[in-house]
């Protein structure tokens, strides 16, 4: 097929006259030979050129203006109309390489938001080393080399990722001094000659705090010590830090934009550009944020790390991600402009001075880390940024790449298929391009950004978990690369719950792999080096945001276990007082189970005994027929999908991975009571959001991870009308290591006393009028 189609394009591309030439003597004129017309040229103007073709294609700067050589301005007089079309094959190879290159790294549950391909297309959501390894080999390594532009490798047959390199010296650090940038170098030295505005800036707070040898071991021995506060919107918050207790903060009633310290152009941009989440509501003497906002970017101000796990795609998402946007391009125009001035600083003194005023540098150049699960979530923070540095519609900032960034991180509304109807919450979590395997550096240096910068010459980088894994790679691996993550700054992680749905192990390698000593010097000069990065204690200055859709025990360890800022952390512990079970619709009885386990590691096996001795055996029976039981773990769903064949016991089975037609079968006969059993993973799920019809009983193995999936999954029982609604039974399993998801089901008043209740057996019914 691919031959066939090659051969139309290529006849399409020709004239008339091309054409008659091909069919009267069954070859191409040599005239429009490109090759020999090359070869003709070289021998008649034997001088170096370069491709410039390519070089336009690779780099899409939008600004640039290529100056014609004498060697293009004869080719263009020998080329006629029908060649013109050259370049136009040419941006058609481009897109086609996009394409392919998106197809090579499809995951699993995040590329179709469709039914087209099953669950299929979530597989690398699942912990498979050698698939993960595969994936590695083919694309790690690619941003280590700096100076090399990857494009398409024949011999491996793999298209490699694109890096932009030819921007490298516009947006170096050290060769650019900040009397380049119009206005702000006068800014900087009043703001240095004022020693008050120089000592409350948060970030020289921050960074040029050195701390003692004392101060880091009491930080990596020394429990925590912890206080609470009620805030107006975010509600209760626990502060905790390891050394010396800082003030607890208050929150801010009212917040004027000049006390925060916003790096130009920030302060008059930000009202702009954040207007479309403000409402007539606001003060006029806070005009720029909403309360949300202001309270959470009062703790980011302060660097403390902070624990949201409140997040909402359909409410408050795109406020978090503007205001974190805010914090992070802040902090790297800070950064930057700090470095600048003491380049110019080093450039006026005298030769042979050593000073060792000017370490403002960490060991490697990105800052900031932004994990976000889906391309679309970087094309939008990517928007964001050019808006925060865009003064106005006439001070256009000058964006490489950007032509192809929309390319390969944009979607086409058309894809979409127009009958699927989904939940509301859905459609806001997988919109537009929902590829999760991506990795982006971002420059961002004199009112102009740089899009795939090489990870060493980027200050921002944003990656989705799969896309650090595979670059990081394992331990053993060849081709595999974690320096960059040296000297990160600031870390964000937005949408921390999808990552449960994708694979947390990836989540958890990078935590493992940020901060840590590089392995090679990449061209570093060890005297602007700030002394924290030199002592090894870049964790204790890094602060991390994290921000979730609910609250999580594997989410909750990555915050208390990885987090060590010598600041301090502030997380939101807000408890549900009504749980999702209120919103069950349907008249049915809910029995919750309370299995008894003597420390979290034995809860697995203890809960499958629990489930195939006492649950099991009572649904054995003809009579409980249409009986769904929901497994939110894959390793859980795979344990009992093996016992049931085992047992040759009448089921049927869905899963991330089951193919379209196997989920059409396994449905249909489910509904015809043909098979008296329905695995059904919370992944597929998550991903497909599926009604199932035809459920008259329900198992949840586990609680799910989202408390509405609970609700969901007890209302769609109203699908099947069959007035057979007296037979309805739900069964839920629970431990006291199930805390958090219970209280999110049934509230926290009724999970307190389930838990410490004698009675091992709780009843709930609901529908009731």
């Amino acid at each position: 097929m691919g031959k066939r189609r090659g051969g139309r394009e290529l006849l399409r591309g020709l004239s008339k006259k091309q054409k008659q030439h091909l069919r009267e003597f069954g070859e191409e004129h040599p005239f429009y030979d490109k090759v020999l017309l090359l070869l003709l040229l070289h021998s008649c103007f034997p001088f170096q050129t370069e491709n410039s073709d390519k070089s336009s294609a690779e780099s899409d700067s939008e600004t640039e203006a290529e100056q014609v050589s004498a060697y293009h301005k004869l080719l263009a007089t020998l080329k006629t109309s029908p060649e013109s079309e050259s370049e136009e094959e040419e941006d058609e190879s481009e897109s086609e390489e996009a394409v392919e290159s998106e197809t090579e790294v499809n995951s699993e549950g995040s590329q179709e938001t469709g039914e087209a391909d099953g669950g299929e297309e979530d597989k690398n959501d699942v912990p498979d080393q050698e698939e993960v390894t595969a994936t590695a080999e083919q694309t790690l390594g690619q941003e280590q080399a700096d100076g090399a532009d990857t494009s398409c490798d024949p011999s491996h047959g793999v298209i490699e990722e694109f890096t932009d390199v030819k921007h490298e010296c516009e947006f170096s650090l050290e060769t650019n001094f900040m009397e380049e940038e119009s206005g702000d170098c006068n800014a900087d030295k009043r703001d240095s000659n004022s020693s008050q505005a120089f000592s409350e800036d948060p970030f020289k707070q921050h960074m040029d705090k050195e701390l003692e040898e004392k101060e880091a071991e009491k930080m990596s021995t020394l429990p925590k010590t912890s206080s609470q506060s009620k805030w107006p919107r975010l509600g209760q918050l626990t502060f905790s830090s390891t050394l010396e207790k800082h003030k607890t903060l208050k929150a801010d009633k009212e917040v004027d934009v000049k006390q925060l310290y916003l790096h130009k152009p920030l302060e008059s941009t930000w009202p702009k550009v954040n207007k479309q989440f403000l409402s007539s509501v606001n003060k006029p003497s806070d005009p720029s944020f909403t309360p949300l906002q202001r309270e959470l970017f009062c703790i980011m101000n302060t660097y403390r790390d902070l624990f949201y796990p409140e997040r909402n795609a359909l409410t408050n998402g795109e406020e978090i991600r503007h205001a974190y946007c805010l914090h992070a391009l802040n902090h790297v125009l800070k950064a930057n402009a700090q470095v600048l001035s003491n380049n110019a600083k080093r450039r006026d003194q005298k030769p042979g001075t050593d000073n060792d005023d000017y370490r403002d540098q960490g060991l490697t150049r990105p800052k900031v880390l932004m994990i976000v699960p889906f391309r679309e979530c970087a094309l939008r923070i990517v928007h964001i940024f050019i808006s925060l540095l865009e003064v106005n519609d006439k001070r256009k900032i000058d964006v490489s790449n950007k032509k192809r960034f929309k390319g390969e991180f944009g979607s086409d509304p058309e894809e979409k298929p127009p009958n699927l109807k989904r939940p509301e919450d859905y459609e806001a979590v997988f919109a537009g391009n929902i590829d999760d395997h991506f990795r982006i550096g971002v420059a961002i240096l004199q009112k102009s950004m740089r899009l795939y910068a090489p990870f060493y010459s980027s200050d921002i980088i944003i990656a989705s978990p799969l896309g650090m894994r595979t670059i990081i790679g394992a331990e053993g691996e060849k081709k595999r690369d974690f320096d960059f993550l040296s000297s990160i700054e600031m870390l964000i992680i937005d949408q921390a719950d999808i990552y449960l749905m994708q694979n947390w192990e990836h989540v958890l390698h990078l935590m493992k792999h940020i901060n840590l000593l590089p392995l090679d010097s990449h061209g570093v000069d060890f005297s602007r080096v700030r002394m924290l990065n030199l002592n090894n204690w870049s964790k204790y200055y890094r602060q991390t945001l994290l921000f979730s859709a609910l609250q999580d025990p594997q989410i909750n360890s990555v915050f208390n276990k990885h987090c060590f800022n010598y600041v301090g952390q502030v997380a939101i512990r807000n408890v549900p007082l009504n749980g999702s079970i209120s919103h069950v619709v349907v008249q049915l009885p809910h029995v919750f189970r309370r299995l008894e386990a003597e420390n979290l590691t034995s809860v697995i096996n203890t809960r499958f005994q629990f489930f195939i001795d006492k649950v099991l055996p009572e649904y054995r029976d003809a009579i409980m027929s249409h009986t769904l039981i929901y497994v939110p773990s894959y390793f859980d769903y795979v344990r009992l999908r093996n016992y049931f064949k085992k047992e040759d016991l009448n089921f049927t089975h869905i899963c991330e991975y089951t193919k379209k037609a196997g989920v059409c079968r396994a449905r249909r006969f489910f509904l015809k009571g043909e098979k008296q059993f329905l695995l059904f993973t919370e992944r597929f799920h998550f991903y497909k959001r599926y009604t199932i019809k035809g459920i008259r009983n329900l198992i949840f193995y586990e609680l799910p991870t989202y408390s509405h999936f609970y609700s969901e999954i007890c209302n769609m029982m109203k699908a099947t009308d069959n007035g057979m609604d007296a037979t309805w039974t739900c069964t839920v399993l629970y431990s006291k290591y199930d805390a958090q998801k219970l209280a999110a089901v049934v509230g926290i008043d009724r999970t307190a006393q389930m838990l410490q209740s004698k009675k091992n057996v709780h009843l709930f019914v609901t529908g009731e009028n």
